[in-house]
Parts: C-alpha cells; sequence; structure tokens
C-alpha cells in the first residue's frame, strides 16, 4: 500500500468518498496531476475530464467552482450569479486554510470547511471525470451525476473557453 494513501488529506477525502460509493477508491499515480494538462498525461485522458477545483472569495465567504480541465472559470458569470462587484481566486495560503489541502490536489470533497459548490455543466460530457483527492499525485475517478451528489452541487455555466495544448 502506497505511503500517499495515509496522509491526513488523503485520508480525509477517502472517508468522504466512502459516504457515497466504498467502490471509489483513490489512486496513486506515478506522476503528478498538479495541472489539468499534468494528470490528462498520467491518466491518458482528455484534459477537459480532468475537474479543477477552485476555491474562491466573496465578501469573506468562500465557495468552490469545478470546472471542466479545458475551460476557464468565468469571474463575470459568478459575479452576475453572486450579485457581486468583487470576487477573486483565493491565494495558496487562503485555500490550504478553508479546504485542508494544498493547491495541485484540492479535492471538491473532504474540505476543513462546509463550502458552497458550483459545478461547470460542461463536465457532464465527460463519462468518466477524475478528481484530486487531497495531494498532486492523488485522484478518484467519479461520474458527472456522482459527483453532483457527493457535493450537493449546483450545476450552472460558470466557465469560459480555454483551449490548452496537451
Amino acid at each position: 500500500m502506497n505511503k500517499l494513501l495515509n496522509n491526513e488529506p488523503v485520508k480525509r477525502v477517502q472517508n468522504a468518498i466512502n459516504l457515497f460509493n466504498e467502490d471509489i477508491q483513490v489512486q496513486v499515480l506515478k506522476d503528478t496531476a498538479k495541472t489539468a494538462i499534468d494528470a490528462s498525461k498520467s491518466l491518458n485522458c482528455e484534459i477537459g475530464a480532468i475537474v479543477k477545483s477552485l476555491v474562491l472569495g466573496k465578501n469573506d465567504k468562500f465557495f468552490m467552482c469545478l470546472i471542466s480541465g479545458d475551460k476557464r472559470c468565468s469571474l463575470n458569470k459568478l459575479k452576475k450569479i453572486f450579485n457581486v462587484k468583487d470576487l477573486s481566486m483565493a491565494n495558496a495560503d487562503k485555500v490550504k486554510e478553508v479546504t485542508g489541502f494544498t493547491i495541485g490536489g484540492v479535492s471538491p470533497i473532504g474540505s476543513l470547511t462546509n463550502l458552497e459548490i458550483l459545478i461547470d455543466k460542461n463536465l457532464e460530457r465527460f463519462q468518466n471525470l477524475y478528481a484530486a483527492a487531497g495531494h498532486p499525485n492523488a485522484i478518484f475517478k467519479i461520474n458527472f451525476k456522482e459527483l453532483k451528489t457527493m457535493t450537493s452541487g449546483k450545476i450552472m455555466d460558470i466557465t469560459e473557453w480555454h483551449l490548452q495544448k496537451q
């Protein structure tokens, strides 16, 4: 058993997964999945099937957006959704404080605090999705319906096109 599976954040993610489906297991990758491009190469899948878990803040309150690896989060769409003038990406220290995860390993489940979650509707186009599991080398495979159920996320149009080279 890989010692990475015993890391506290990774165990926290697996415990959260087990509440919904014990058949879903955290997998350790030989190569890093720190970025969507890295993860898609490690998993030999489309970059869009990688779930990017982004923490953003508005009025000192934080929330998470789960977006497709081939998209960019649209701050303008989020400002309209929340009817606010200012919101921004959380910095690395704030992400760690709010979720208990370091950037590159932020999981959509198992955060230290209960965050409102918005899910990019574009993730629905993939049969299998891959999300970080508390460490840059740890992921779990999930389908869109299970992701929505596990996170209690709201499905919304929150992205804009962002083509990246694989």
